[in-house]
C-alpha cells in the first residue's frame, strides 16, 4: 500500500499560504461532507484543508457517488472564503481548481492534461480529476478527488485514469503541497479580479471549440461547438447561430466528423 500522507510536510509546505488549519483523517465518507458539516456547527472553515486516506463515499456532481482503494488519490477539501467576491464570480471556483490542478501535472509530471468544463481535468479521454463545489456562504467548500496510483484493475470508474496509470509514481504528499499551493496562487488572483485568469483557462480548456452536447438539468439538451465562458464561468455554446448560457449540467465531448 503507498505511503500515509505526511501531516507535517504538508503544513509546512503551506504555512505562507491562505491554507491555516490542515488535518489528515484515516477514512471518512466524504472530505466536503465533513468541511459543510463543521460550518454548520458554527466553525470558521475559511482556510481550512481536510485529506482523507480513504473516502468511502466521495460524492461528484448531481449526487454521483464514488470510491477508490486507499491511499491512491488526493481526496481533499478545501474552505474558500469568498467574502468580498461578487455571487456571480463564485462558478470560477470549480474552474480555476481544476486550472491549478492542471498546471500542476503538466509541470511537474509533463502530463499533457486539460480542464473540461467545470470540473474534470482529462488526459487525452482518461479523467485524471474531479472537482465538486458546495456553497456554505460565506465560504465556499471545494472538494478534489485525483487519481495518484491505483491500477488499471482497481479502477473506480472505466473513465478514469491515474498518475500511475501513466507511468508516473507520484509522491501524494509532495503533489498535494504543490496543489494547495499553486490552488492559493490561483485564488488570489480570482480576488483581484485577474483577467488573464480567463485566458489561462481558455488555453488549458479541451472543452472550448469543440463540438459538444449538454443535458442539461430537467432533460432537455444543447448540441453545439462550445465559444467561450463568460465572467460567471458559464460555459458558451453556439447552436445554430444562437449563443446558449449553460451554467449546470453534462458535458460530452462529441468527435468532430
Amino acid at each position: 500500500m503507498p505511503s500515509q500522507l505526511n501531516i507535517d510536510e504538508l503544513r509546512a509546505a503551506v504555512s505562507d499560504t491562505e491554507w491555516r488549519r490542515v488535518d489528515v483523517v484515516e477514512e471518512t465518507g466524504s472530505t466536503n461532507a465533513d468541511l459543510i458539516a463543521r460550518a454548520a456547527a458554527g466553525e470558521d472553515i475559511a482556510g481550512a484543508v481536510l485529506l482523507a486516506e480513504h473516502q468511502t463515499a466521495g460524492r461528484g456532481r448531481h449526487g454521483r457517488s464514488w470510491s477508490a482503494p486507499p491511499r491512491s488519490q488526493i481526496s481533499m477539501s478545501v474552505g474558500v472564503d469568498a467574502t468580498g467576491v461578487p455571487a456571480e464570480r463564485w462558478g470560477w471556483l470549480p474552474l480555476l481548481t481544476g486550472l491549478a490542478v492542471a498546471h500542476v501535472v503538466r509541470e511537474d509530471y509533463g502530463v499533457d492534461a486539460g480542464v473540461k468544463w467545470p470540473n474534470d481535468i482529462l488526459v487525452g479521454t482518461g479523467k485524471l480529476a474531479g472537482i465538486l463545489a458546495e456553497v456554505s456562504a460565506p465560504v465556499i467548500v471545494v472538494g478534489l478527488g485525483l487519481n495518484v496510483s491505483f491500477t488499471a484493475d482497481e479502477l473506480p470508474d472505466p473513465n478514469a485514469v491515474s498518475l500511475m496509470m501513466l507511468g508516473h509514481d507520484a509522491d501524494r504528499t509532495a503533489l498535494a503541497a504543490t496543489v494547495l499551493q499553486e490552488l492559493s496562487r490561483q485564488l488570489h488572483r480570482w480576488r483581484a479580479g485577474d483577467p488573464g485568469l480567463a485566458a489561462d483557462y481558455r488555453n488549458a480548456s479541451t472543452t472550448l471549440g469543440a463540438p459538444v452536447r449538454a443535458v442539461l438539468p430537467g432533460g432537455s439538451e444543447i448540441v453545439g461547438v462550445a465559444t467561450g465562458i463568460d465572467d460567471a464561468g458559464r460555459l458558451l455554446i453556439d447552436d445554430d447561430g444562437t449563443t446558449v448560457t449553460v451554467s449546470a449540467g453534462d458535458i460530452t465531448h462529441l468527435r468532430h466528423d
